[in-house]
């Protein structure tokens, strides 16, 4: 089973919308912030992404709606690898826990490594799925 992420932060004014809540571009951006901070805390962060020139692409998001966030209420985000889908691409599952506990959103994605110089996505490497909690038994053999 691969690592399990955990990213908790609060919803802020800037967050909201004309309805008083977050709106659905906005969950994009709070689940990729929760990746970028395990990424980085797992060595493989912007820095290092423009220095070797590569890194994550999202290719497909499937989200879901549940439950409103609020100003100023405290989320948990969690995020794991759901395993590598092909030889380029990965899954991955992230949600949003309310402080109750619900579930107010989830988001499945599919995730590859990018070569910014090729253009084009290139085979996962050691570090990249280390990076993102990937286990060897959910790493297909190529």
């Amino acid at each position: 089973m691969s690592t399990q992420f955990t990213y908790e932060t609060t919803i802020l004014e800037h967050h909201l919308d004309t309805f008083g809540h977050v709106n659905n571009a906005t969950y994009l951006e709070i689940y990729e912030e929760a990746r970028w901070d395990f990424a980085t805390k797992n060595g493989y962060g912007f820095d290092r992404i423009k220095t070797e020139k590569v890194g994550p692409v999202i290719v497909e998001a499937h989200i879901h709606f549940r439950r409103e966030l609020f100003n100023r209420e405290k989320i948990l985000i969690r995020s794991q690898s759901t395993g590598m889908i092909n030889t380029f691409l990965m899954g991955m599952k992230q949600w949003i826990e309310k402080s109750d506990g619900e579930v107010a959103s989830r988001v499945e994605i599919v995730v590859g490594l990018f070569d910014l110089e090729k253009r084009a996505l290139i085979k996962p490497t050691a570090d990249w799925l280390s990076a993102v909690g990937e286990t060897p038994s959910t790493t297909p053999k190529v």
